[in-house]
């Protein structure tokens, strides 16, 4: 889970804990370096505007390096026109949800990344 709001980010740390272990950064530089420090997840959770590394750059900088590309990525953000669905779609982001958002959305789509339709139900 990336995102510089911190309340969302306990929340969101709080929902998905319950699908399974949950890493928190506070921007995209300390997603990358958590990355590359030997961290492996499945998904990565991502808002777009942060600051030092906005979710945006996080994702391309994945997608340009094979040890990673192969992580699918959730944009989460307030940022909902069709023209940034568009920019974080093409960027590499699997989804995209605009902010405000249902919790179940998001289970949905985690568990559907992760082939864990059984988590849309226990959560």
């Amino acid at each position: 889970m990336v995102d510089d709001d911190l309340a969302l980010l306990r929340m969101l740390d709080k929902l998905m804990s319950k699908m399974g272990e949950v890493t928190c950064a506070t921007d995209g530089q300390e997603a990358l370096d958590y990355l590359l420090e030997g961290g492996a997840p499945d998904i990565i959770v991502t808002d777009l505007m942060m600051p030092k590394m906005d979710g945006l750059e996080l994702v391309e900088k994945l997608q340009g390096d094979p040890r990673f590309k192969h992580i699918p990525v959730i944009m989460l953000t307030a940022k909902g026109t069709p023209k940034d669905v568009i920019t974080g779609i093409n960027k590499g982001a699997r989804h995209y949800l605009v902010k405000p958002f249902k919790t179940q959305d998001l289970i949905k789509k985690v568990a559907t990344l992760l082939n864990r339709k059984d988590l849309i139900y226990n959560v």
